[in-house]
């Protein structure tokens, strides 16, 4: 998955993302390599897998080293997104052996994890490739991370929903009961756009037919998110809306479930574990000593 494929993946984003992952990591200096390490000792590592999966990160990887010494030498061997397996090797970088050390966790730090993320993605789109849904990541996403981690399901297959709170109206359960009623967030939502001279998409959750009902009356939204529905619920949603607007079905999915409310016919399957409940794929920086 390109960097420039996805609109948030800005140089200034990606940038920002390392200054401060170096800057927690770093700080004042990697006293340890400062120590032991000859300043222009010159050395080579390479990036082990240790587990099988989906291999994400590696344009990061290459970022993150070049931001902190644009003289290293970095040889990619595996792409983004291609399946990996136990005893591959994905990359040598190559130049200041202090340069390699300091950058090296924070390498293995963000790719394990989109890797992680980009196989559950993977995995869980597979199993219901054999219907329209699509798979879709949420915001629930660790903070300061969502850049990768967003990132990362779509260098997995499944597609991104809305980056952050500004780019999409998302009215939730919340939402609507403070606003008072669906046809209430829905008008009032609707009337701000027009003031403000916004164009963004309209997604609202329901909670019940009665209440998708109220949002097909309204004729207003983009998506509806049937959440907590049951399977029962779901193929009624579908046959009630006759495709007239996108569904997304939401709420305490699994593998045990997945495939059941993908059959239902939705477009749309938004999973929040993606992102909060996956395992992250073993890697290894291991350097090469030469005689």
């Amino acid at each position: 998955m390109s960097v420039l494929s996805l609109p948030y993946l800005t140089k200034e984003r990606i940038d920002h993302f390392i200054s401060e992952a170096f800057q927690e990591d770093i700080g004042p200096g990697d006293y340890s390599s400062l120590a032991s390490v000859p300043e222009n000792r010159i050395s080579s590592a390479v990036l082990k897998i240790k587990g099988d999966g989906i291999l994400a990160g590696m344009e990061l990887a290459e970022m993150i080293f070049h931001h902190l010494d644009p003289d290293l030498q970095f040889q990619p061997w595996i792409k983004d997104g291609q399946w990996v397996s136990f005893g591959e090797s994905a990359f040598k970088v190559s130049g200041k052996a202090r340069s390699i050390l300091a950058a090296e966790r924070l390498v293995l730090n963000c790719m394990q994890r989109m890797s992680g993320i980009a196989t559950k993605t993977y995995a869980m789109q597979k199993m219901v490739s054999h219907t329209r849904a699509r798979i879709k990541d949420t915001r629930k996403t660790s903070p300061n991370s969502r850049i990768i981690e967003k990132w990362a399901v779509a260098i997995g297959g499944g597609q991104n929903h809305r980056f952050a709170l500004y780019d999409m109206i998302m009215l939730k359960d919340n939402h609507v009961d403070f606003a008072g009623s669906i046809t209430k967030a829905l008008e009032s939502t609707r009337n701000y756009l027009n003031e403000n001279g916004l164009k963004l998409k309209i997604e609202i959750e329901t909670r019940s037919l009665k209440e998708l009902e109220e949002v097909l009356a309204c004729g207003t939204a983009d998506v509806i998110m049937l959440d907590n529905y049951s399977v029962e619920d779901i193929k009624k949603a579908v046959l009630l809306v006759g495709g007239r607007v996108p569904l997304e079905a939401s709420g305490n999915v699994t593998e045990e479930t997945l495939v059941s409310i993908a059959e239902t016919g939705v477009d749309f399957i938004s999973i929040g574990a993606l992102t909060h409940s996956y395992k992250s794929l073993d890697l290894s920086l291991k350097a090469q000593i030469t005689a």
